[in-house]
């Protein structure tokens, strides 16, 4: 049964139970009518974008950071209803970190293979980071959903190795060293418009899409504005609630059109600085999505 927000709020039983299992789905938050526009303003975006000449390719841009320069991307990030679910567990101070759009298209191969978020962020074994993930199509066994390991946000993090694998959608195709039965999967079934959050420690990857149908999701990752990044290392982020102003980040607008100069500009300085972290001691490829 989904959980539904009362009066605005996350049940205090549904946010213990992220806190007890890593996770926490399936939440209804903006409807499926409201997902259904944002896919076809997603899809219109991509028909108009693919071959305009943008200086990266659209899908780096879909996949990196989308928030800074594709309106739409800030509009879910920062959607009354996702909010109040991340407030629940995070509190009532957010910054928006990242937004990405992960695709995998009908009948194709892709997957993401079980992995830790924070093995790569810089940010250590925080509590204060998490991941809402929103269906814009549906994200089913069969479309390739994504699988959690409940409980394993207790682990430390687990040594990954790099595969740098054509199938694999993650920047670096990483992998935890670690075995996961099959058993020990949980299936984060969601619908249009519902939502699931993940803790940053979580265990999790996702299957292939052998239905007709693309299976669309926003990736939205959230911060408590509170959280220092270890190592002196310049981050960045959007003062979606509360206060932000705490001097750890360095507070970013939101994009003033689609791909617009000024913001590509910031797109390019956000990339360069967290690329510093999150593709260091990388072999093969040297820059994220690239």
């Amino acid at each position: 049964m989904a959980i539904t927000l009362q009066n605005g709020t996350l049940p205090k039983d549904a946010a213990q139970a992220y806190w007890d299992d890593g996770y926490l789905f399936p939440i209804d938050t903006v409807g499926a009518a409201k997902a259904a526009s944002w896919r076809a303003e997603l899809e219109e975006a991509e028909a108009t974008w693919l071959n305009a000449g943008l200086p990266r390719p659209l899908m780096t841009y879909k996949r990196v950071n989308a928030q800074l320069v594709m309106p739409l991307a800030h509009d879910i990030g920062t959607d009354p209803a996702i909010l109040d679910a991340v407030e629940g567990v995070l509190g009532p101070d957010i910054l928006l970190y990242s937004v990405e759009f992960m695709t995998k298209e009908a009948h194709t191969k892709n997957v993401v293979t079980m992995h830790q978020d924070l093995a790569y962020w810089g940010y250590g074994e925080s509590d204060g980071i998490l991941t809402a993930w929103l269906a814009l199509s549906p994200a089913t066994r069969d479309s390739g959903c994504m699988d959690f390991v409940k409980g394993s946000h207790k682990n430390p993090i687990i040594p990954h190795k790099d595969t740098f694998d054509d199938k694999n959608l993650l920047s670096r195709g990483q992998e935890i060293q670690v075995d996961v039965a099959e058993e020990d999967k949980v299936c984060a079934a969601l619908q249009p418009g519902q939502i699931s959050l993940h803790h940053g420690l979580m265990i999790h990857g996702s299957g292939p899409n052998v239905t007709d149908d693309r299976r669309i999701g926003a990736v939205i990752r959230y911060l408590s504005p509170h959280v220092v990044k270890p190592g002196g290392h310049r981050d960045f982020g959007f003062p979606a609630r509360g206060t932000c102003d705490t001097g750890n980040y360095t507070l970013t607008p939101a994009p003033s059109g689609w791909f617009a100069p000024q913001d590509m500009d910031r797109y390019e300085l956000v990339r360069t600085e967290q690329a510093k972290v999150m593709m260091a001691g990388a072999t093969g490829q040297a820059e994220m999505y690239a």
